[in-house]
């Protein structure tokens, strides 16, 4: 281990990103020693690209195995403190405190914020806290979805980085590649729910909800260890039944989630969306369903923000859920409350 000043490396593995990587490299290439891109098989400028905008290229030759191009990465970075992003990722803010590392022992894993940007007609944005600050030791497992190795604390660092992977032009690029990786990895670990957690959100991203419920049911079903994850899973499930108009069995799973997301405002603005479609699809039970689906986003509201749970939206714990509840209230003829609820969260009347 060196004594400081300590060096910390971005280390990036990519593949044909030339619409990206300068983008990624020029946000931290000005807070950090150096940058790493290992090259996976590029048949666009990407190479030259990472070159001209400062980092060591180095290559790889692509075995449908994350963990091994991203652990050789690491290996030829060599650095005493890793930033490990993708290219398709950026840093919005944090260079100071990438900067501080130098400084600090690596002696802790380093959290930050991802942010991903969709374009669904509404832009929003999830956010996550990812482990992708790493000692220069930490090596990762997994074919896909892989995660760093470790036994180290974890400590939230005030670094913003966004993604913008999940846009229609980069899903088309990425289709299919992510599941058959899944897939295999589930033939030789078919009772890890993390897996299946993971293949249920990759088919949830192309729409195809059939397949998506059939994963979750799977990673439901499991043990699974008190992984922060289940708190994404279980609205990323509820969605997928409401879309399959399974109504009933989304209520059932909700029910047996209360306790283990009792502080989740993702869980409960998307059991309100669940029961809305059920109100709406099944009027004659509205009647039933207009309070459990007001008690779900005044609860959104209740509990308020809460980035730092795995894939929280933006939103769900404030401004969406009050949209939607004022929705609500004009339908129970309380206009007087929807009105306050609008002002309240600055929202426009509809």
């Amino acid at each position: 281990m060196s004594v400081p000043p300590y060096r910390v490396a971005l280390v990036v593995i990519a593949r044909d990103e030339a619409a990206h990587i300068a983008r990624l490299l020029d946000s931290v290439g000005p807070w950090v020693d150096e940058m790493l891109v290992l090259d996976t098989g590029s048949r666009d400028a990407t190479p030259a690209l990472a070159a001209a905008h400062g980092a060591r290229v180095e290559h790889f030759a692509w075995c449908d195995d994350f963990s091994a191009a991203r652990n050789h990465a690491l290996a030829l970075a060599g650095a005493d403190w890793h930033l490990v992003l993708d290219a398709d990722e950026w840093l919005l803010d944090g260079g100071a405190v990438l900067q501080a590392l130098r400084t600090q022992r690596p002696d802790f894993v380093g959290t930050l914020q991802l942010e991903d940007r969709f374009d669904d007609g509404s832009p929003r944005q999830a956010r996550q806290q990812l482990s992708r600050v790493l000692p220069g030791a930490v090596r990762y497992a997994g074919l896909v979805h892989e995660q760093p190795q470790h036994q180290l604390p974890q400590r939230p660092l005030a670094l913003r980085v966004a993604h913008d992977g999940y846009l229609p032009d980069r899903l088309i690029h990425k289709r299919g590649r992510n599941a058959r990786l899944l897939q295999r990895e589930l033939q030789r670990q078919p009772g890890d729910a993390y897996l299946w957690y993971q293949l249920g959100k990759d088919h949830a991203v192309y729409d195809e909800h059939e397949a998506a419920e059939r994963a979750f049911e799977r990673a439901t079903a499991l043990p699974h260890p008190a992984a922060g994850w289940w708190l994404d899973l279980v609205p990323r499930r509820l969605f997928a039944l409401k879309q399959l108009k399974r109504y009933a069995d989304g209520v059932q799973f909700a029910e047996t989630q209360m306790t283990a997301c009792a502080e989740s405002p993702d869980f409960f603005f998307a059991l309100g969306d669940l029961l809305l479609d059920f109100a709406a699809d099944q009027p004659a039970q509205a009647e039933v369903l207009l309070p459990m689906i007001e008690g779900a986003w005044r609860r959104c509201l209740e509990i308020g923000e809460r980035p730092d749970l795995p894939g929280a939206v933006v939103g769900r714990g404030s401004h969406l859920a009050a949209h939607n509840l004022a929705l609500v209230l004009d339908l129970l003829g309380r206009a007087g409350e929807a009105g306050a609820l609008r002002r309240a969260h600055g929202l426009s009347a509809p």
